[in-house]
């Protein structure tokens, strides 16, 4: 999964002129395609705009075993359990991977979570939406993990070094989640004709949330130049979401699935496909708290929060206790 609608300053990006010594020397080094690290110097925005984006991508995958976990006691053969319990385990270590590149960036865990668990922090609104049937699983791993994809490639060659070296490993992951969600689909539309219904049904109810993840329009936007300008994002949202487009629409037909937009077509001109308009509306209440599940999401987490205290206060006690021995030792 990944981080939706991040943004940076706001500030007006700067020239090479308008840089102190300082600011040129950090522009220059990423310009040129040198690795930032967390011992190198850089400017307070471009720390303030990482750390948001990894904790909301780290928080994405925490939230995104939500709706998937729901399915693993109903998965409908021994198989298809064993691999999605893979799958939803993969996300939990994506999270812990991604809080440990933030943390580098001098933001601890704790505070990260508490940004979480009171709603202040964000995450991918497409996790507030409920996973009806089983068919949801497969339109998930399809389409929410092939945006995720769309998404993340691009950040392997992120100027941060920590968020870059962690795509590596993170895209190789994703890339079996939307093949195993692929494969579900597959399965449902060789089926039968109810199989088939409820897979176009899924598709009908995921592909618009899938074109929400990447987030409005930034053309013009401000924040996007600047994100683009210290190569934190490579790519605009219309530029992602139209590869994403072009990519699923020849899947879907291959499947024999029509994605729910009537103004779909190849426009032979452009070379890519024309779409509808995204419900922007919709996609603004549901970052703002207004989805079918956000109010469950963010209980389920602090429930695991508060269902773990026990175990956490027990590594504290364990670690008050081994250090007054090392002092009475000495």
């Amino acid at each position: 999964m990944y981080a939706q609608q991040v943004k940076s300053t706001g500030a007006r990006v700067k020239s090479l002129e308008e840089m102190d010594a300082q600011e040129r020397a950090f522009q220059e080094r990423i310009d040129a395609g040198i690795k930032i690290e967390p011992k190198d110097w850089m400017p307070e925005g471009y720390r303030k705009t990482l750390i948001r984006q990894i904790s909301q991508h780290a928080h994405s995958e925490i939230v995104g075993q939500l709706p998937e976990g729901n399915w693993i006691t109903s998965a409908p053969t021994l198989d298809r359990k064993a691999i999605l319990i893979a799958k939803v385990q993969d996300e939990a270590g994506h999270g812990l991977y991604l809080y440990c590149a933030a943390e580098t960036l001098g933001v601890s865990r704790d505070q990260m979570t508490k940004d979480l668990l009171s709603g202040k922090a964000k995450y991918s609104s497409i996790f507030n939406y409920p996973t009806l049937t089983w068919a949801d699983i497969g339109a998930i791993g399809w389409l929410v993990d092939g945006a995720a994809i769309m998404n993340q490639v691009p950040l392997q060659r992120c100027s941060f070094g920590p968020y870059s070296r962690a795509m590596i490993r993170v895209c190789k992951e994703e890339s079996f989640h939307q093949r195993q969600g692929y494969d579900i689909m597959m399965k449902l539309c060789d089926g039968t004709v109810e199989q088939k219904e409820m897979a176009q049904d899924a598709l009908n109810r995921w592909w618009w949330p899938s074109l929400m993840m990447f987030g409005p329009s930034d053309n013009d936007s401000v924040h996007s130049a600047q994100s683009m300008a210290w190569k934190i994002k490579q790519d605009s949202n219309d530029e992602l979401r139209q590869k994403f487009v072009d990519q699923t629409v020849p899947q879907a037909d291959y499947l024999g699935l029509k994605p729910p937009d009537p103004d779909i077509k190849w426009n032979e001109a452009r070379g890519a496909y024309d779409f509808g308009e995204v419900d922007w509306e919709e996609f603004f209440r549901v970052v703002k708290g207004g989805g079918p599940c956000n109010k469950e999401r963010l209980a389920a987490r602090n429930k695991a929060w508060d269902d773990g205290a026990w175990f956490r206060d027990g590594l504290m006690a364990y670690a008050a206790t081994r250090d007054a021995r090392k002092v009475a030792a000495e």
